[in-house]
Parts: C-alpha cells; structure tokens; sequence
C-alpha cells in the first residue's frame, strides 16, 4: 500500500471515530438564560389626597355688650358636621417616618347657640331675657405634618403624627335674635368675615399597602383652628352704636377622614 492511500485511510478512521462525539454534541440542548431584570426603585416622594367630615367644637362665645348685662349662661353653641376635602405631597425620610405639606378645604357647616342674660330693665327691674344665634362657618387650612410609622403586620402600619399651619376661618350669615330689656323683639345681622390664625393638628390612624405604591388610611385628627368672628353687628333698622362683631374663642374640630398615598417610582 502506497504511503498516500495510508494517510488517506487513518483520515477516514479518524472521521468516522469523532463522528459520534460531534453528533451527541449536537443534540444537547443550548440554555439561554434571562436578561436580567432591573428592580423597580421607588421614589420618595409620594402625593397623597383625604376627604372626610368633621365634628367641630367653640369654646366660647364674646361680644362688646356682654359687659352691659348682669350676667350670660349659655344654652348651647352647636355646629353641624361638614364634609372636607385635601390634598398634598410628601417625602419618605425612611421606614418610619415622612413629612407633608397639605391644603384643605373645609365646607360649610352651620351654627346654632342660645343663651339667657340677665340685666336691669328701664324700670330697675332685673330681668331675664333669652338670646339665639345662627351663623355659617368655612376654612381653608394648609398644614407642615411629620408623622412616625409604628410597624407594620400583614401590611397594616399603625402611624402617629402632628401638624402646624395656618387656618383662614370665615363666619357667614350671622344673625342675633333675641328679647330686649323690654320685652321687645332685637334683632341684628354681621357681615361675612375671615382672618387668618395660626392652626395645629395631632393625628392617629392605620395604613394598609394595597400595592408597593399605593396606600389606604383611615386615621383620625384633632385640628385646632383658632379664634373666627362675625362683621360688625348691625340692628335690623340700621343702628349701629358699638363696634360689636361676634367673636368665635378657640375653635377645634374632632376630623374622621379616609386617604391614599401614592409613591412615584
């Protein structure tokens, strides 16, 4: 056998012993493995909105002519519940806590009091005669709050906080209808008229995560909304002798209200 057909005949040995490994190699599966996939990475910063109603509260009640009568006992001084509405934005510090600023809205809800006063009548008599009120009351409240996160268990956070602020309180409608002295009828009307006071809060609540950037709450809020008074008290047939608006001492409010949060991402 020639030299050339001996090389050519080890090639074809070699082929047909490495034909088998190649095949085998071919039928092995080739396993791709997934992109990786970036984490969702939360913002922050978070927008949050409330509505609620309101359960609101007045101190006392005082008035330039209340210095002219012997004596004044209170009745009742009652407001009516009223709906409200906020929004804002936030920032999440850490787990536990966050800050947000907030403006408000609070609707109008409507006064009621009545009071009896005792003074000396055009004769020296002293007699007692009763006095009603009714008048309307509004808000605008912007609020600074700082709130701590207690934990949280099966996604329910329990979470304490305290506002500051300013609160814009308007008296509305105001009209006094009493009994004079003298047994006659006395009615008088105020402008409508707002100020601007200093407001602060103090809040408790639950939270619960519907998803990583959206959460529920249902919390609680005692709101201090400073001092509110009336226009200048006018009579019905336009006497006007003192500069007596009705005047609204220290003013609060017991809040009820459902939010959200949601968390940009």
């Amino acid at each position: 056998m020639s030299k050339l057909n001996k090389i050519a005949l080890a090639a074809c040995a070699w082929a047909v012993t490495a034909m088998p490994s190649a095949m085998a190699a071919d039928l092995i599966p080739t396993v791709y493995q997934p992109a990786p996939v970036a984490p969702v990475v939360m913002s922050s910063w978070y927008l949050r909105g409330d509505i609620g109603f309101s359960n609101q509260e007045v101190d006392q009640l005082d008035n330039e002519l209340y210095d002219t009568v012997e004596s004044l006992d209170a009745v009742h001084r009652d407001f009516t519940g009223a709906p409200f509405v906020a929004g804002g934005i936030g920032y999440r510090w850490n787990k536990w806590f966050r800050t947000d600023i907030t403006g408000e809205y609070r609707s109008k809800s409507e006064f009621n009091g009545a009071d009896i006063y005792t003074a000396f009548n055009g004769d020296g008599e002293l007699v007692s005669r009763p006095d009603s009120y009714f008048a309307k009351k509004s808000e605008y409240v912007g609020l600074v709050n700082a709130y701590v996160d207690l934990g949280s268990w099966h996604g329910i956070t329990p979470f304490v906080g305290a506002g500051v602020g300013g609160a814009n309180v308007e008296i509305s409608s105001f009209t006094d209808i009493g009994v004079g002295v003298d047994g006659s009828p006395s009615i008088a009307y105020g402008d409508d008229h707002d100020e601007w006071n200093f407001a602060w809060a103090v809040h408790a609540g639950l939270a619960f995560e519907v998803t990583p950037e959206f959460t529920m709450e249902l919390a609680y809020r005692y709101l201090d909304l400073g001092d509110g008074e009336s226009g200048d008290l006018v009579a019905f047939d336009g006497t006007n002798n003192v500069d007596n608006p009705m005047e609204f001492e220290d003013i609060t409010s017991h809040d009820v209200k459902v939010g959200f949060r949601y968390m940009f991402n």
